[in-house]
């Protein structure tokens, strides 16, 4: 999963008209515990918007609260609407959107309202087929700004507090400054590139997959290694988003140091609209946030890390090149014994024959996985895969008996592994093999 999830927004208009309270705890509490889903490193929080259940990414990338995706089936009224230009990373044009003020959000045991809504009309920028899981916006500054956030990766877990005074173990963090420009956070960081040891500043990007992303100046500051690879890092608002990945020497915030990261180089089109603050040279991506334990302080510009068990573990990456997404879904029959039927969720149980002698299937809708890109001269694209090939099985396991990060997983495993897929290609089934290969 690439950088699908970056939204860097320059809104062409002023905010203005309501005053916006920030959250505020409910029923006098002053600090909440909230369980979130954590896929390929995002954080997915629960949030009401307007009484309306929804998921939204947890993204310190992002200024404004962004709407993107809704279920046909759900309804949401949105208050005091007018059209806006929007622009994100990418090489084309700014897009249409929408800016809707007076809303009122909730997360558990927070509230905020008279709240503004960014409305993405682009149907193509949806997070939910490329995740796996139902998304349907993003959350960023409007949490983060006036109170104590930490997010806890191995308990799938992030905590408001009032102030991170509440914190007992804080001190067994470590504390970095951050500086909050534009309404997000950044930090200094070393990186290791070539033998050289350059001092960057980049932003904290929670919602970026990736480890990291390095951008090509104008003083050439940073050269791609020249083991490296081209490969679409993802969908900004405005277009696809191309580039290379290498791996770098090294790479250190404060006394944490990183070796031999996978680092993103996205082509100067893609970022070279971007209103960038000075000097900033890149990202630090969930890749890295999630081998800690973090709390983020922006009132007092301060960010606090504590090691995981995940700090210390190699970075991978895609080595099929493929790139595979959720594509509805397709319904099952499955055959069962009499002594698996029950009341079948989500399912239909038939029965053929007489009762002792009956045979029973189950029909149930299972997901559909689509291959959407396949990068040239992968071992995917020399085996012939092509875009639209869906998937059925994999290494003999029927497909929809994973879920997409485990599928992601298992493209990211070790040198030389082979993949058996059976895939439909406009209905005709066929086995295709190949072997992960090691590009750096």
């Amino acid at each position: 999963m690439r950088k699908i999830y970056i939204l860097l927004l320059t809104v062409f208009i002023i905010f203005s008209g309501y005053g916006q309270q920030g959250f505020m705890f409910t029923d006098g509490r002053s600090k909440v515990t909230i369980s979130v889903k954590i896929v390929n490193n995002l954080v997915v929080v629960p949030v009401e918007i307007n009484n309306v259940p929804m998921q939204f990414l947890l993204d310190t990338g992002v200024d404004e609260t962004i709407l993107f995706s809704l279920e046909e089936k759900k309804e949401l009224e949105l208050f005091n609407v007018e059209k806006i230009k929007l622009r994100g990373l990418g090489d084309q044009e700014p897009v249409e959107g929408l800016k809707s003020e007076g809303n009122t959000l909730k997360l558990t045991g927070l509230e905020s309202k008279n709240e503004a809504l960014i409305v993405v009309l682009d149907e193509n920028f949806n997070f939910s087929s490329s995740l796996g899981i139902e998304v349907n916006g993003i959350i960023g500054y409007k949490l983060f700004k006036d109170k104590c956030v930490k997010i806890d990766y191995e308990k799938r877990q992030i905590s408001v507090y009032e102030n991170c005074n509440m914190i007992k173990s804080i001190r067994k963090f470590s504390v970095i400054p951050i500086s909050m420009e534009q309404n997000k956070p950044y930090l200094n960081v070393e990186v290791e590139l070539n033998s050289n040891v350059k001092t960057s500043k980049m932003l904290l990007d929670s919602g970026s997959s990736d480890a990291i992303w390095i951008f090509r100046t104008a003083d050439n500051k940073f050269k791609i290694p020249t083991k490296n690879f081209d490969d679409f890092l993802g969908r900004g608002l405005s277009g696809e988003i191309y580039g290379k990945r290498a791996m770098i020497n090294g790479f250190m915030i404060d006394k944490f140091k990183f070796i031999s990261p996978i680092a993103a180089f996205p082509d100067t089109l893609s970022v070279q609209k971007m209103n960038l603050v000075e000097d900033r040279s890149g990202s630090v991506g969930a890749e890295i946030c999630s081998r800690f334990k973090i709390i983020f302080d922006y009132r007092n510009g301060k960010l606090y890390l504590k090691k995981n068990r995940k700090f210390g573990q190699i970075f991978q990456y895609n080595k099929s090149g493929l790139e595979i997404q959720h594509a509805g879904v397709r319904l099952i029959q499955e055959q069962q014994s009499n002594s698996r039927i029950s009341n079948t969720k989500g399912g239909v149980t038939m029965n053929f024959g007489d009762d002792d002698r009956s045979v029973k299937y189950n029909f149930e809708l299972k997901p559909n996985f689509e291959i959407v890109s396949i990068r040239k001269n992968s071992p995917s694209d020399d085996a012939g895969l092509q875009k639209g090939d869906l998937i059925l099985s994999i290494n003999g396991v029927l497909s929809y008996r994973y879920k997409l990060q485990q599928i992601n997983n298992i493209l990211k495993s070790e040198d030389g592994k082979t993949i058996k897929l059976e895939v439909d290609r406009k209905g005709k089934v066929m086995i295709i093999v190949f072997k992960l290969k090691d590009m750096l």
